[in-house]
């Protein structure tokens, strides 16, 4: 199996990708609200929850279409860690 990881040379800072994942039956979600980060300085900051329905075949396509979104526009703003 070819891994689809690949070495990137030069030095980058540091970052840390909050998430997390759970399926659950579509008729038993009420609400999704957002979720909170505790900063070492002391703050806080506000992550996004999103929800797919579908399929698990559905879910996959669109969550992998969903990250890779998220790092295309990350490397867009390339002055964020």
């Amino acid at each position: 199996m070819e891994s689809k990881l690949k070495l990137v040379k030069g030095h980058q800072s540091k970052s840390a990708l909050v998430y997390g994942l759970r399926i659950f039956t579509a008729d038993n979600i009420a609400a999704v609200e957002d979720a909170r980060v505790n900063l070492a300085d002391g703050s806080s900051s506000r992550v996004t929850m999103h929800l797919i329905e579908g399929t698990r075949a559905e879910i996959r396509r669109q969550l992998l279409q969903s990250l890779d979104a998220f790092f295309e526009l990350l490397d867009e703003d390339s002055g964020q860690p």
